[in-house]
């Protein structure tokens, strides 16, 4: 079962808790795995930003004590300041915050950045329920997006920007409450296979802490490689890893830009850089035949870069399979 299947089956648990009278609580914020460790990273590290890790950008890093990104609510005088901070799971609701500025006041000008003024990410402390989203600003700096949260829980936002005037991007995080029964979702073992609505993600690479890591991922559909991967906010890929444990973020996206009306695939690399050693959540968002689509990974990452990521030799979808209901001819 994937964990996004089973943090609806947890939601769907906690529906029927309710509809028969039973208490809901505010869950809290314990993460499944600690094997996280949440030292300060190397001075080095200092080049690595938010969303500009891969080749041809430029970086943004914090500046409190070389603080990764993602972990604090202000950095450079800017704030994240959500409307509230307490949510009902399982209702739909407008997700509503501003960028607080130097000068106290909502921030209204922004250097786009991969094709938008804000990226935010939304996910549950545990790891589940990934959701990277683009809200839309109005005149007075407020950003908004219709949004459920899907079950209860502590769940972390992540707003990566760049204001006007500043020559780096931000990432700034903070924790909002969602009310509803809390199961949590177990972080998946570490794989190097990802399979879903007939695609299947390889994962390949040499992932070591605190050195720049490439990372490539191959996208194959019904076990055919695939070829037409289309541009989405400039890029034919998009990754984010967060750190189990504290949930620094690291936003990467591969040094090949994509251009309107350009086809990828089916490989996409990332010159990543770990921290530290320890466990981290791999979100990998892609565009094919007009959706977006996001391959979930664990990757354990060690001191000393001993372990490779193997991909498999092969891939469920290209594996024969006995004809099912919907795949056995019959009449009606």
């Amino acid at each position: 079962m994937s964990r996004a299947a089973a943090l609806r089956l947890g939601a769907f648990a906690g529906a029927l808790a309710l509809a028969f009278g039973a208490a809901y609580a505010i869950g809290t914020a314990v993460d499944p795995i600690a094997a996280a460790d949440t030292t300060t990273a190397p001075a080095h590290n200092e080049e690595m930003g938010g969303m500009e890790q891969s080749a041809g950008h430029g970086s943004g890093h914090s500046e409190a004590g070389g603080q990764l990104p993602g972990l604090a609510v202000s950095d450079a005088g800017y704030t994240l300041t959500p409307a509230t901070t307490f949510y009902q799971s399982g209702t739909k609701t407008e997700l509503r915050f501003t960028i607080q500025g130097p000068d106290g006041k909502p921030v209204t000008k922004y250097t786009e950045t991969h094709e938008k003024d804000l990226h935010l990410i939304v996910v549950r402390r545990d790891l589940s329920g990934f959701h990277h989203v683009h809200p839309t600003r109005d005149a007075s700096g407020t950003w908004s997006i219709p949004f459920t949260f899907t079950a209860g829980g502590t769940w972390r936002l992540y707003a990566d920007f760049q204001p006007a005037g500043l020559d780096r991007t931000l990432t700034l995080g903070t924790d909002v409450n969602v009310s509803g029964l809390y199961i949590p979702v177990p972080l998946s073992e570490p794989t190097s296979l990802y399979s879903f609505h007939g695609y299947d993600v390889t994962l390949a690479g040499k992932p070591v802490a605190g050195k720049e890591s490439e990372l490539t991922f191959t996208i194959s559909r019904g076990g055919k490689p695939v070829t037409d991967l289309q541009p989405y906010l400039g890029a034919f890929g998009h990754l984010v890893s967060l750190r189990s444990g504290d949930l620094a973020y690291l936003h990467n996206h591969p040094a090949q830009h994509a251009e309107p009306g350009t086809k990828g695939g089916p490989g996409i690399t990332f010159a990543t850089t770990f921290p530290t050693a320890g466990t981290y959540a791999l979100f990998l968002d892609f565009q094919h035949a007009g959706a977006v689509h996001t391959a979930e990974f664990t990757v354990r990452v060690g001191a000393d870069g001993a372990t490779a990521i193997v991909p498999p030799t092969e891939l469920p979808s290209a594996a024969p399979s006995t004809p099912g209901h919907a795949e056995t001819p019959h009449g009606h």
